[in-house]
């Protein structure tokens, strides 16, 4: 199948729409947030086709949708939203994705840039020291199958509880950090096995703990709410559930595949395999999902205990702590309530890269927060910026409530290796006061800036579009890569 630019209709600015009547299989249209120069962009790769394939899922809802920073993934394209009616409507499992939760949390300091530039090295590396980093690498945290079993049922609760974090903390997350429908017993014991040194570790390809400071601030009463200001430093955390969430992933995908027949269910790529929600195995896997998903919000809350431990053999005990701003998930389905049509309705929301976005007023947030919205939190590549938005109503509207969750990929990793020479590429860095810890210079090659879209404009395109609003945008000062 081809798609070319005259298959696809102009809706408003920024929002594109491939009509129903493309393909036969279609059960709604397909649209795509993107400015021109994006959407050509994005038609270089497979992207436009996997987003076609999803509007056949069974159940699906209103338009499978994608947002700017897309490329191609598994089944999904990677920035693929897609809603099915709630309980019979379709579960897929590449409509989530291999690294379960995945997702971005910020910490503020009360600290500005001026103040710590002379102790900037120091601080990447005793990071580096603290944050266990690369590919199946073990962290200082041994959990027993009792103790695994706890993490997967109540998420960051536990690091909490552990002395990992702060009580507090847990109203600034997503969920609360903690998804109510794991079931631990629906994980295997591979997927728990792989896990259990994995606490506190951020993995290797895209995942990072990042050090950055507010360069510009968009909105001030809303950056006042979510504590930012202008030189401020802050640190910017992005991993999932690491081998655990990726086998939960290959286990379920394997039964969803030979389970579809027993529902009369095709589609056009078996990458998109699914079950209804209400069967068996689609409960399965939701319930295993929401148990790694718990795993990666307990990872990450253990990890700003380590960066917590290497700020304070910086900066001296009595420094003010950093401060959790927000924790979001941008690969997860959850059953949420959106406007389909002219009801609301009950809907199974898929996000693969793509961040939650919801508006003022939202009754999950916290009571400082509930005035301006959500916060949506941007990571750019490597060297570049990242952003602080905000969620509107908007997205409720037009998105299921989503926004994007990054830059997005233009270069496979094996292209950029062989286009970037990564001690080249460091010591460039290194000179625009950008230090990089990293286990590979492999590492570091892969996730060069030249293998990502431009990040300023893909945040332009989402908020011009009215689906969130620019508050801050982040300077990267030490970046920690696996």
């Amino acid at each position: 199948m081809k798609i070319n630019k005259g298959d696809i209709n102009k809706i408003e600015d920024y929002l594109w729409e491939i009509p129903k009547s493309f393909r036969e299989k279609m059960r709604v249209p397909s649209r795509v947030l993107a400015s021109e120069p994006l959407l050509d962009a994005i038609m270089e790769d497979r992207s436009l086709v996997q987003l076609v394939n999803m509007a056949s899922l069974p159940g699906i809802q209103g338009a499978s949708l994608v947002m700017p920073d897309v490329h191609e993934g598994y089944g999904f394209p990677i920035g693929g939203v897609a809603a099915t009616l709630y309980p019979d409507g379709a579960i897929s499992p590449g409509g989530i994705g291999y690294d379960i939760n995945c997702g971005v949390r910020l910490l503020t300091s009360s600290q500005k840039i001026t103040e710590i530039k002379d102790k900037l090295e120091a601080l990447s590396k005793e990071m580096y020291t603290q944050i266990p980093s690369g590919m199946g690498k073990g962290g200082q945290i041994k959990l027993s199958l009792e103790q695994i079993n706890e993490v997967l049922l109540t998420g960051a609760e536990w690091a909490v509880e552990h002395g990992y974090g702060e009580k507090e903390d847990l109203a600034f997350m997503e969920s609360k950090g903690r998804l109510q429908n794991a079931n631990p017993s629906l994980v295997s014991e591979m997927a728990k096995k792989r896990g259990a040194d994995q606490l506190g570790t951020i993995g290797s390809g895209n995942h990072f703990v990042e050090v950055d400071y507010v360069e510009e601030i968009y909105e001030d009463t809303i950056a006042e709410a979510y504590g930012l200001s202008k030189g401020q430093v802050v640190v910017l955390i992005h991993t999932g559930s690491r081998g655990l969430g990726h086998q939960v992933a290959t286990d379920y995908i394997r039964q969803i595949i030979s389970a579809m027949p027993n529902y009369g269910i095709e589609v056009p790529d078996r990458e998109l395999a699914c079950v209804p929600f209400n069967s068996k195995e689609g409960q399965d896997y939701f319930g295993a999902m929401c148990a790694a998903a718990n795993f990666a919000w307990c990872n990450r809350e253990v990890i700003s205990w380590e960066v917590l431990t290497a700020w304070a053999t910086i900066f001296g005990p009595t420094i003010e702590p950093l401060k959790l701003m927000y924790d979001v998930a941008h690969n997860i389905a959850k059953v949420e309530t959106h406007k389909v049509g002219e009801v609301e309705a009950q809907v199974i929301v898929h996000r693969k890269g793509a961040t939650r976005a919801f508006g003022p007023g939202f009754e999950e947030l916290p009571e400082s927060y509930k005035a301006v919205g959500q916060p949506v939190i941007i990571p750019g590549s490597m060297g570049t910026c990242s952003y602080v938005l905000a969620g509107t109503a908007k997205s409720k509207e037009l998105t299921f409530g989503s926004c994007c969750h990054g830059a997005g990929r233009r270069l496979s990793r094996t292209a950029a290796k062989k286009q970037v020479n990564a001690p080249v590429l460091k010591e460039e860095l290194r000179k625009k006061g950008i230090y990089v810890e990293a286990g590979s210079f492999k590492g570091i090659a892969e996730e060069a800036p030249i293998a990502y879209k431009d990040v300023n404009i893909v945040v332009d395109t989402v908020s011009d579009s009215g689906i969130a609003k620019k508050v801050a945008k982040l300077r990267p000062v030490a970046v920690i890569k696996g």
